[in-house]
């Protein structure tokens, strides 16, 4: 095996955290995949992997070569492309992440075209609202929503999300319509609580061009956004959500828009991808496909 098949399955491993995911995903044996890793380290004279009974993660000189295999296969892989004028063309592997709402409302849907022009593309969608870290996991692009922390990552600002505050018709029958954040003592949110801390769920409203905050109740925290759209259409309490996640709902009338005065500021979305000289090709079309199709839902 040559060493840029054993960097390329050294990657995949390292990614994996296992051995055997990695033969699997590669459509190699395990034993293939172990020798291919020893061959490897024999050759660099270094140990790249610390193996236990549990799990599998690199070691100090491990992630020093993980990063530059990945800087210098995606190099290499433009390098194969460059000369390739047909999009069709375009092959390898994207790995991305994007929230659990804008995957399946809006680029799920359509993904289909994407992939029938780029039959030679491999994408490895994850769908989380957990932070990926975007390097160590090995994305090579990332969507989020929200403010941005600090980060190495080169951001690619794509516009805003509005938000909507929502209600179910039975919640409503039953505690009332709300008119102004004061009147929000007497009801319930549903909190959205990425990382469950026990703080108190909080209303974020724009009034006279202020940003501003009320705690209110909340009889339940949910920690993804499937789970809070769900949460507010089975009556638990008002939401605070992107309108294009919504929009389908509030059509139909199993949600109501309240507070409509009262929104909360818009939230940016933002493409984030690992700091490189190069990106391939194929990950540069992505992306601008993707900003391409997130823009109508934007403002």
């Amino acid at each position: 095996m040559d060493r840029t098949d054993g960097m390329r399955i050294f990657v995949r491993v390292a990614e994996l955290a296992s051995f055997t995911q990695a033969a699997d995903s590669l459509g190699l044996s395990k034993a293939s995949v172990s020798s291919a890793i020893r061959e490897l380290e024999a050759g660099l004279g270094a140990r790249l992997l610390q193996r236990t009974t549990r799990k599998v993660q690199m070691t100090p000189d491990g992630l020093l070569f993980y990063e530059r295999c990945r800087d210098m296969l995606a190099e290499l892989d433009e390098l194969q492309a460059m000369f390739q004028q047909d999009d069709a063309a375009l092959a390898g592997r994207l790995r991305v992440d994007l929230p659990i709402g804008a995957a399946r409302n809006i680029v799920i849907p359509a993904l289909p075209a994407f992939l029938r022009a780029h039959p030679r593309l491999q994408l490895e969608l994850s769908s989380t609202d957990r932070r990926v870290d975007a390097v160590r996991e090995g994305f090579d692009c990332v969507l989020r929503v929200g403010t941005l922390e600090n980060s190495s990552l080169v951001a690619r600002p794509l516009g805003h999300f509005e938000l909507v505050n929502c209600a179910s018709p039975d919640y409503l029958a039953r505690h009332g319509v709300p008119h102004t954040p004061a009147d929000l003592h007497a009801h319930w949110l549903v909190d959205y609580a990425p990382v469950m801390a026990g703080r108190p769920a909080l209303f974020e409203y724009v009034e006279g061009g202020v940003r501003r905050t009320c705690a209110a109740p909340a009889a339940i925290a949910v920690n993804n956004s499937d789970a809070y759209q769900a949460a507010c259409l089975a009556g638990l309490g008002i939401i605070q959500a992107p309108r294009a996640g919504m929009a389908d709902q509030l059509a139909e009338g199993r949600l109501v828009q309240v507070l409509p005065e009262f929104q909360a500021p818009p939230m940016p979305v933002t493409l984030l991808y690992p700091s490189r000289r190069h990106l391939s090709k194929r990950v540069r079309r992505f992306m601008d496909w993707l900003a391409d199709v997130m823009q109508p839902h934007l403002s």
